[in-house]
């Protein structure tokens, strides 16, 4: 038993260092100069909690928490219902659930930048499809710049990642996989129709993967930067600034690093947040009653 402990030990041992210098180490350093006044050109020095009380006097930073729950909360809802929705009807294997699948995952698979310039092109006011399409049902001359509107900035970033949950789709799959055949054709024997076996049996044994999906798709948002930098870059104004963005506005291009990084401690303790209340509320790891 003991020599099996050294074992497991060295075998963690170079996770345990990577871990504590790429993220402990990190997290240590990002909580000490959030109580400094941090420029480059300027020596560091300490200054207490200026920069928290600062953070909650700033409209800009409120805009950029408020956008950032919202997405969350978007995320958490919409997101999963279409990614579990999607795989409901894959499940039945009609003759074209791989090509749906596989077809549904693309988004998943190229880059952020890459959709940002993709969508970039779709929604440009003059040549997009999206505008030219509205223009071929009688609309002549309209022209929506749909990034940099504020009636539509928001959800036209929103709607460059909010549909797309093939991820979803694939790890709710993959669990229904793991139910036994027997469970469905005792149901269908008892006269259970498709809908009542989804809704009563398959969705109630779905609860840790939905909550993991949740905490997948929530948190995502809390690194959600490169397509927001790469269609609106958090405007119009700060119309679709989000944490991240803000973090990297007060840093690289105000040049105030200690401030940002009392940002960077409020963006963790929320992410800690969200993820405490939703292992709790789906009993994420605890058996399926």
């Amino acid at each position: 038993m003991a020599k099996n402990k050294v074992y497991i030990s060295l075998f963690l041992l170079p996770t345990l260092v990577l871990f504590t210098v790429v993220f402990a180490a990190s997290c240590v350093v990002l909580l000490g100069t959030s109580f400094t006044e941090w420029r480059i050109g300027t020596k560091v020095s300490f200054i207490g909690i200026h920069n928290y009380a600062d953070m909650f006097l700033d409209s800009d930073f409120w805009k950029s928490v408020w956008n950032t729950i919202l997405w969350m909360l978007l995320q958490s809802t919409v997101h999963i219902l279409i990614g579990v929705s999607f795989a409901l009807i894959l499940l039945k294997k009609e003759f074209y659930w791989k090509f749906a699948r596989t077809v549904y995952m693309l988004p998943n698979i190229i880059s952020g930048a890459a959709i940002g310039m993709l969508f970039l092109s779709i929604l440009n006011p003059e040549i997009g499809a999206v505008n030219h399409i509205i223009r071929l049902f009688g609309f002549e001359g309209f022209s929506q710049n749909w990034f940099m509107d504020y009636n539509s900035a928001f959800f036209s970033v929103t709607m460059t990642w909010l549909p797309y949950a093939a991820v979803v789709t694939i790890l709710v799959l993959a669990e229904i996989a793991a139910i036994s055949e027997s469970v469905f054709e005792s149901a269908r024997i008892d006269g259970a129709s498709e809908l009542k076996i989804n809704l009563y049996i398959v969705l109630p044994m779905l609860r840790n993967i939905i909550g993991t999906c949740i905490l997948l798709a929530g948190t995502s948002i809390l690194q959600k930067f490169d397509i927001i930098m790469m269609t609106t870059g958090g405007g119009p104004g700060n119309e679709t600034m989000n944490l991240p963005m803000y973090i990297y506005k007060t840093a690289l291009i105000d040049n105030n690093f200690g401030y940002a990084n009392a940002i960077g401690v409020f963006a963790i303790l929320l992410g800690i947040v969200f993820v405490m209340t939703t292992k709790a509320v789906f009993k994420i790891g605890d058996a399926l009653e």
